[in-house]
This record gives C-alpha cells, structure tokens and sequence, in this order.
C-alpha cells in the first residue's frame, strides 16, 4: 500500500542506499548488469514512448508520456522472488501516461491496449476502485516487440500530485486553486479516515511496538474488496472474513452479528472473503455481542480492536473478578499470600510500569487477557526480594552441594531430586509430565519441589528466580502411572466417539474421563484424560486415535 503522507520518493531512496550498504556484493553487481544494456534498453523504451505519443496526438489527446527506471532494490526484490536473472527481468522500465481528465484515462488505455497486447492477469483498475489512502492509477503490463514486458500508468495530473506528494499536498493544491474566493472545498470524509483510525489505535495501544507491527501490517497488507448489498465497495485486508466486513461498516453491526450471506448463500462468519463478493450481514437486538473467539479469525486491526473495546466496556466487571481469581490462583501457585505482596512499596512499581491507573484496572487488564497474572506478579516479586533474602533457599541449596555424593531415593511420584532423600514433589497439573519428558524442578514454599515440563508455559516465569530451580530427573525403574490430558479434533459424524474410545480400548492406556463439544462448523474437540506409564506409550496411543476415520488432528494439551 502507498503511503498517505507523500514520503514514497523517501521509502524508494532509503530502500536503495540501504540496498547498497546491507547487500553491497548484490547492489554493484546489479548496478553493472544494468549499465551493460544500458543503450538498448533506452532505445527500446523511447521508441515505445514516441509510437504512443503520437498516436495519442491522433486521437487528440492531450497527455504527457514519461518513462522512467524502476528502483534497483526493487528489481532485486523481484528477481529473488521469482528466482530469476537480470537477462530475464525485461520491465527494468515503467511508462507514466498524465491526462486531464478520468475520460482520457479510458480514452488512452484503449490507446496502448490496441498498439500493444496486454498480459492476462496483470491489469488493475485503481481509478474505479480506489486504495484506501485514496491513490489513483491504472497500471497495466503490456508486451512489446519480440514479446518485451513493459509497464504502463495512467492517471490525471490531480491523481498524480496524490501519488507522488500524498493527500496533504493534494488538497493543498485544490484550496490554492480556489484563492481569491469565497468559495470552500470540500474534503470528503472517507480521505481522513485511514489516517484518524490510525491515531485511534495508537490511543488504545499502550506498547508502542505493538502499534508499530500494526501499522506495518495495515501499509503493506494485501486488499480484497467486497460489496454491500447496495453495491457499496469496502476494501479489506487479505483473508479477511464477515467480521471485518461487519466491523467495517459500522460498530454497532460488528457487535449484533448473528450471521451473513455471501453471494445470497448463507456462509459461516469466518469464511475468508474474496474480491468481488458481496456480503450481507445478519444482526439481531438480542445478540449477547462479540465472541472472544473472533479475535482469532478477524484480520484487520479495526476489527480486533472494536471487539477489544466491547470487552472491556461491556464486561468490565466480569473482568475485574475473572482478573483477581487468576491472581489468587498465581499467588497460591508460588506460595506467597495476597496480603504479603500486595503492599504499596511492590505494587506501585508494577502500576507504573504497565501504565496502570489503579489495581482494578490491573485486574481488569488481566482478565480480559491484555496482561498475564505470571507478569504482574513477576514485576511486584522483583521489589519484594529486594527486602526479603531467601535464607531458607540458600540454606537448601548448600545442604545440595554437600549430598552430591549421597543416594538417593526416588519420590512417591518417580522423580529423583538430585543431592536430597525423601524430598516431598508434586507434578505440576499445569502441564502433566510424564517419564520420557524433559523436567525441570522449583522450590516452592513448604510445598516442596514442584515438576514442570521444560516446555510448560510456566517455567519461562520461574526462571527469573533461579535460586530455586533445581535439577530433578526421572527414575527409570518407576513402574507409576500418570494422568495426561489429550484433545481431539475430527469432523463430527455418527459414532464418532465409539469409534475413538473403541481404539483405546486395543491399548495399554486406562481411559479417566472424557468430555466432548461440537461447534456450529460441525467439528467435534474431544478431551480426554488417560492414565499412562510414560511419553512412549503415549506416542502410541495418539497414533492409534489419528487412524479413526474423520480425525484429523490429536495433541497433548498442554
């Protein structure tokens, strides 16, 4: 997408100069391919560039016909991705048509479409169906003698000040044009709308990379455009789906929607959109609102962050409890009580750090999913270890280094702790190690030694505190068993689950319990929790389930 603010001569100068300096092997050789075919690339240029002036000149249409050579990082560009030569790239040059008015637009592209045949596929009309930051042009790559590509524009000077200094300039230009009169020009709404919604997210984003990846995204993002049953055109991201649409036309729609029909056909609201489809959204007044799922298929930035606000506005106090109840269950997880932490001297800190106005605010945050209970605590942990030394640690870890040499037993669960017998551990529910699987161990607080995964999404938290970690291992002659929580997706059908619970009837494995949903696209997830004696035998059992007819996808929950 080009940019609004007339900055893309700046983007193509420093895309070349960094060029030079980052691939300097690349650029010289490329400057010297170029320079080599110089001449005959000119003439073949200006012969074609004369051919179309006069007979634009016949048809007495006034035009100016420029040419000009594309940026050097963007032959390159196109040479790795099309995994070709410099031989092989023939549209080093690009022709600009410049006319009056929309009219000659027309009038000159069945000019050149008539001296020269255009290539199928490569023709795009931005004219009648504008870019969001409001460019014009049509672009269309035509071939020339012996079968040369070359690319031609056509636009009006108006559409070019656009293209080439951004909207800013433009409209500068139609108000000077006006000097001297009362008369007021008017700038449509829709000409600021991209740039007023990019200042909308940059309010709502705290975290300023975030909102730099989402304006990278929203520049350079592929478009569909869709319609309205009017015939309105909307213009969308890649991939986009019945959300975005609804979202697009208007926040109120987003919220109430129930369903849609693409092409008259009532479609699921994930269906991805394409170019030319029209889309007619389904509302109702009882519709309890957005679903926190749709921020997994939604694609365009004003979407996900209208969704976003609904949450935050309209279950704010749902949030606020949800928040504290996973800050408590965190708390309870590390062994330090809400009272012992949750003093002004650690929690200002982490309100100032993640710009929190006050604790219900955090909570609410936390909640709606913004922020993790692991990092708001981690953050307040680092000023309460300030002012408590862990002497009880300490004291552990040297009564370790003494016991190196001393064996050891194997605790009730099978998981050694190297250098201490009879050492109480507890394997971690959140991610259900089994033997097979690399550990790691925590000392927690009179809870003894808590087993987690290497992988388990806690662990990365619990390394900040590296006084007590602790090298725990398996005991290979353990004969336990141990519970492990698996999830199967498959299209839904009749006697799905029979035929899944049949298969594990045929193994090793002892079935504890099984929970199964089916969303409204007819996918069955099934959860199922089985008792097993270790990763192999594991393996073997999800091997078994892939094999029933209409599953597709088996993982241990993690």
């Amino acid at each position: 997408m080009q940019i609004d603010f007339g900055l893309y001569s700046l983007k193509w100068e420093l895309e070349d100069l960094a060029f030079k300096y980052l691939y300097p092997e690349e650029y010289h050789e490329l400057v010297e391919g170029i320079n080599k075919k110089r001449e005959e690339r000119l003439k073949f240029i200006e012969k074609i560039m004369e051919d179309i002036r006069v007979q634009l000149k016949k048809q007495k249409i006034d035009a100016e016909v420029t040419g000009r050579a594309k940026h050097l990082y963007s032959i390159y560009r196109k040479m790795k991705r099309d995994n070709k030569t410099l031989d092989q790239i023939y549209d080093l040059f690009a022709l600009r048509i410049l006319v009056n008015s929309v009219k000659d637009c027309y009038a000159a592209l069945g000019v050149v479409h008539e001296m020269y045949s255009p290539m199928p596929g490569r023709f795009k009309d931005y004219i009648a169906v504008p870019k969001p930051n409001m460019y014009q042009s049509i672009h269309t790559t035509l071939l020339g003698e012996k079968g040369t590509p070359f690319e031609v524009q056509i636009r009006t000077w108006d559409m070019h000040r656009v293209a080439e200094y951004g909207i800013a300039a433009h409209w500068a230009y139609k108000e000077a044009s006006y000097f001297g009169k009362k008369q007021s020009v008017k700038v449509t709404e829709d000409k600021l709308a991209w740039l007023r919604e990019t200042l909308e997210w940059q309010k709502e984003m705290q975290d300023p990379q975030e909102f730099l990846e989402t304006l990278k995204t929203e520049l350079f993002e592929d478009e569909v455009y869709v319609f309205t049953p009017k015939g309105k055109i909307i213009v969308l991201p890649r991939d986009a789906t019945p959300i975005d649409f609804a979202y697009s036309i208007h926040q109120e729609i987003g919220n109430k929607m129930t369903g849609c029909k693409i092409n008259s056909k009532m479609m699921p609201i994930i269906t991805p959109l394409k170019s030319g489809d029209i889309v007619e959204i389904i509302t109702s007044d009882s519709s309890k609102g957005p679903s926190r799922d749709w921020l997994k298929f939604v694609k365009s930035t004003s979407a996900k962050n209208k969704i976003k606000s609904w949450f935050k506005k309209a279950l704010k106090t749902e949030n606020i409890e949800k928040g504290k109840e996973l800050i408590e269950k965190e708390l309870k997880r590390i062994g330090i009580s809400h009272t012992e932490l949750f003093k002004p001297e650690y929690l200002n800190p982490m309100l100032e750090k993640y710009k929190y106005k006050n604790v219900d605010e955090m909570y609410q945050a936390v909640g709606f999913g913004a922020n993790s209970a692991g990092k708001v605590i981690a953050r307040m942990l680092q000023e309460y270890r300030k002012e408590h030394e862990e002497i009880d640690i300490e004291e552990k870890l040297n009564e370790l280094a003494k016991a190196r040499a001393k064996k050891v037993k194997p605790s009730s669960s099978g998981v050694i702790v190297k250098g201490i017998d009879n050492c109480l551990v507890k394997l971690s529910k959140c991610c259900n190690p089994l033997p097979g699987d690399e550990i790691v161990g925590y000392i927690t607080k009179g809870r003894g030694v808590s087993v987690h995964r290497k992988d388990c999404y806690n662990v990365k938290d619990l390394l900040s505190d590296e006084n007590r970690m602790i090298d725990v291992e398996w005991y290979e002659e353990n004969p336990s068993t141990y519970q492990v929580d698996i999830e199967v997706n498959a299209n839904d059908r009749q006697g799905l689950l029979v035929d899944i619970l049949k298969e594990i009837g045929k193994t090793k494995a002892n079935l504890i319990a099984v929970n199964t949903k089916t969303t409204k696209e007819k996918i069955a997830i099934i959860d199922i929790t089985l008792e097993v004696q270790n990763l192999q035998e594991l393996t073997k059992d999800l091997k078994v389930i892939r094999k029933v007819e209409g599953v597709y996808e088996v993982r241990r929950k993690k």
